[in-house]
Parts: structure tokens; sequence; C-alpha cells
């Protein structure tokens, strides 16, 4: 029997959420729970990867097994035994072939900065105190559409078939001295959410011209885009399937 579990987790503590040998991660923490509660050996397979100190308000995975699970007690049995900064959710009983990285239909991300020291935001917002053109940011946003090929914001050496994404969701708001830049697709490839944000820091610094953020997205060269913003003020926020509500 195959199950999606829907989870939340503060990143600062983990290398990211695939399993690595020789670091903590968020699927291996998962995995050891779930084997130690369920008696039994248990590989999650995650929705996505998370880069180290990304954070996730809505992550979905799924793991097979043999017998029918009475969903709100494990859910309370995780929430006691994991560490406090993974939330389980739900766990959702799906079809066998359902799959929580294929299936995914759109994924939502958000990237928090703030403009003014916070005693609260160290770890969960990026301050930056430079002055912004957000109406300028808004507008390269609106390039984003034009295009599939993202290679240009891709991290280097990534083991993947194709850079086409499709954008549905792209834009800035600010709120006081917090801004906030949220951004939907279908797939996103490995730092492109950050290397984006920082490409439009530099065109809010006027650095670069809405004319040059067109050329480096045809350029399909990392090295001709903007830098990547830390990680601790990135959130996936959202992933959506077209059987789950």
């Amino acid at each position: 029997m195959r199950y999606f579990i829907e989870l939340a987790y503060n990143g600062t503590n983990y290398h990211g959420w695939q399993y690595q040998p020789d670091a903590c991660s968020v699927q291996e923490t998962l995995n050891k729970a779930l084997s130690v509660l369920l008696k039994t050996e248990i590989d999650i397979v995650g929705a996505g990867r998370t880069d180290t100190g990304v954070h996730a308000r809505q992550m979905y995975a799924h793991f097979d097994f043999d017998t029918p699970i009475d969903s709100a007690e494990l859910v309370h049995k995780l929430n006691s035994f994991l560490p406090k900064d993974i939330v389980i959710f739900d766990i959702i009983k799906v079809a066998d072939e359902a799959h929580a990285r294929f299936d995914a239909t759109k994924r939502t991300y958000e990237y928090h900065i703030h403009t003014f020291k916070d005693a609260f935001e160290s770890q969960g917002s990026w301050q930056y105190q430079n002055k912004l053109d957000l109406d300028k940011m808004n507008e390269a946003c609106g390039l984003l559409f034009k295009h599939t090929d993202f290679e240009c914001f891709s991290k280097t050496n990534s083991d993947v078939r194709t850079f086409n994404c499709v954008i549905f969701e792209a834009h800035w708001q600010q709120n006081g001295t917090k801004l906030l830049f949220t951004i939907s697709a279908d797939r996103f490839l490995r730092n492109m959410v950050r290397a984006i944000v920082g490409t439009m820091i530099n065109i809010g610094l006027g650095k670069v011209s809405l004319a040059d953020f067109e050329k480096i997205i045809e350029s399909k060269n990392r090295s001709k885009a903007g830098f990547s913003v830390p990680a601790h003020g990135l959130y996936l926020t959202k992933i959506e399937y077209e059987y789950l509500p």
C-alpha cells in the first residue's frame, strides 16, 4: 500500500532534504522515525529536493507499507518522536502507482527579505538593506513568462534531461520592511529560485536592465546570471496534485 505523508520543516539544522552519507538530512531523519515506529525498513521518496538550509512549509513524500495504517495515530506518534523542527500534518492512502515527485503538477516557493535588522528573522529571512526598485523587479517577473528554458539559473553540472520549466506565477510585494518574492512552476531546477532572486536584486539596484535580463535567459549561461541569495530565506510553500484537495 502506498501512502503520502504531508509535512513541514525548518531546514536550518539539515543539509537539505536528500539523504547524504555524512550529513543529517530531512529524508534520513524521517526514514529512521518511520522505520522505528512501523518496525520495518522504510525509505521515503520526496516530492523534490531542497538545499541545505532551505525550509518547507509544505512537503510531500511517499512510502510503501504492507498493512493498513491508522493515519491519525501515526501522525501523533511521529510528531512526538521527531525533532521539533519537523512536523507531520497528514498521512494519506493513495493509489499504488501515485508518485510524490512525478505526479506533482505545481510547486510554489517564497523568498523572504527584511530591509531592517530584525531580532526574530535572522534564521528565516535574509537581511538586505540596499534600496531596490520593486517596480522594475516586477517587470522582470513578467519577462519570465515568455521563456521556458532556464538553464542560466540552474546549478552547473546538474543531472537533468531538460532545463525547461513552465512558470505560472512570479511577483514581488512589500509590507513595511519585509519583501516577499513568490514564484510557482511545474518544476524547478537546482538553485533556480535563489539565482532568479539574486539576478532580480541586481535589476532592483539598477545594475542589470530588463533587456539584459532577457539576454541572460537566452544565453543559457549560469555565469551571466546574478549571485545566488542565501538559502535561509527560501521556503517551499505548496505542492499540488490533481488527486489531492
